[in-house]
């Protein structure tokens, strides 16, 4: 780092999708708020953009003050866009511009919690390592199938950055910090806001399987995962058993006695689950998401949510 670097203002954007969740905002904007206090001087500045320039409101009701999107030559050294919600509403083409425009010029594009889908529709990524909020990461997959995104806290590739919101960005911009003033500094302001463990960028978004579960059965825990990667395409009984390393009168007493369920009702649980997130977030009709989702036919998806969740397939996507 040499002195020139400490002395010069950097200008970071954020570009505010109505709906963000303003938790993934400020563990982006609030480092670096401190990061000016502690080196007193402005070592960074931000601007706020929206859509179409109007006060941004978060998920949670507060308005955050902004400007019309960036123009050709802003200045800008990074742009975020931070967007949380449902993707099928983030129909902002102005946006996906303005991404575009920006990377032209060499600015670093960075993507918050869902932001990385608007990156992914702007073309942004091209054999790029990225990440996303695990809730939106089925959306993604679905609208863009060839696109895979990792389950890590943030990753930065290049001039690409993406981060799974919530606080995760803390951990993000200690390393961005760090990356321009220097570790030492970044630590001050981690400790500013109590963040002691700075968390590795591939470290999971999620709790473990064993968490999630509340089971510890090495051969049960195999079997789950597989469940959760087999939505499409589900595997049989007995191919299930084998990957546990049991019989499949084995395989049903660990269900029973585990999770006090049955192989079928909980694969089938976690295959309507996956289908819940898609009609809330995908814009795939409900036939495809039956397909999507390992049903075979539309009627038997129907039913099959309708006794788990109390409603249809479409009124769920209406509400």
């Amino acid at each position: 780092m040499s002195s020139l670097d400490s002395r010069n203002v950097q200008t970071i954007g954020f570009i505010l999708i109505p709906g963000f969740a303003l938790m993934s905002y400020a563990s982006a904007s609030e480092p670096l708020r401190a990061a000016n206090l502690l080196a007193g001087r402005e070592i960074y500045r931000l601007q706020v953009f929206s859509p179409d320039g109007a006060p941004a409101l978060s998920s949670s009701g507060v308005s955050v003050p902004a400007e019309p999107l960036p123009l050709r030559g802003s200045g800008l050294g990074t742009a975020f866009v931070c967007a949380g919600g449902l993707p099928r509403d983030w129909r902002y083409p102005g946006v996906l511009s303005c991404l575009r425009q920006l990377s032209r010029e060499g600015v670093r594009i960075g993507g918050i919690s869902g932001g990385p889908y608007l990156m992914a529709a702007a073309g942004l990524f091209g054999g790029r390592d990225f990440t996303i909020h695990w809730e939106h990461a089925a959306a993604l997959l679905e609208a863009f199938p060839d696109l895979t995104p990792r389950q890590a806290r943030f990753l930065i590739d290049g001039n690409r950055i993406t981060c799974g919101g919530g606080i995760a960005p803390l951990d993000m911009m200690h390393v961005l910090i760090a990356e321009r003033m220097g570790p030492d500094f970044a630590r001050r302001v981690s400790d500013w806001y109590l963040h002691t463990e700075v968390n590795e960028p591939a470290a999971p978004q999620r709790a473990s399987l064993a968490q999630r579960y509340g089971v510890h059965h090495p051969g049960l825990l195999n079997v789950l995962e597989r469940m959760e990667e087999t939505i499409e395409m589900p595997l049989e009984r007995a191919a299930m058993a084998r990957i546990a390393g049991v019989t499949t009168r084995h395989l049903d007493r660990l269900f029973a006695a585990h999770l006090g369920t049955t192989f079928l009702d909980q694969y089938r649980r976690i295959r309507l689950q996956h289908a819940h997130r898609l009609l809330k977030q995908s814009p795939l009709s409900v036939s495809e998401i039956a397909v999507a989702t390992g049903f075979s036919s539309l009627s038997h998806f129907s039913r099959m949510f309708r006794a788990v969740y109390g409603i249809a397939p479409r009124e769920a996507r209406r509400e």
